[in-house]
């Protein structure tokens, strides 16, 4: 599990938006609701929701940070979007991540 989640998020600081903590990390009982990004360390790439153009599905993505126009170099679940903003975004007990979404789950990465 350390080894994935330094793979994945060794360039992460978690930064929320409403409370503007910042961490360097995420663990089993951290969570990133819609509305939360994850920041790099050196502020060039950004995880967390979006919604493409005019749509109103939501993905988990991961896109350049400081570019205005927002520019996704990775998605999640393309072929599973969610249909609200009530998603949420976790690290399992085994280091998977996994999509909640109105207590269905989806499971993000193998």
């Amino acid at each position: 599990m350390k080894g994935f989640t330094l793979l994945l998020f060794s360039l992460a600081m978690l930064k929320s938006t409403a409370a503007a903590t910042l961490r360097d990390t995420i663990d089993t009982v951290q969570t990133i609701s819609d509305g939360e990004i994850i920041v790099s360390a050196g502020k060039v790439f950004s995880l967390g929701f979006f919604s493409p153009g005019n749509s109103k599905n939501r993905y988990v993505g991961i896109w350049y940070y400081r570019i205005p126009i927002q520019t996704v170099v990775w998605v999640a679940n393309r072929n599973n979007p969610l249909t609200d903003s009530s998603g949420v975004l976790k690290l399992n007990e085994t280091g998977l991540l996994v999509l909640l979404n109105h207590n269905k789950s989806v499971m993000v990465s193998h």
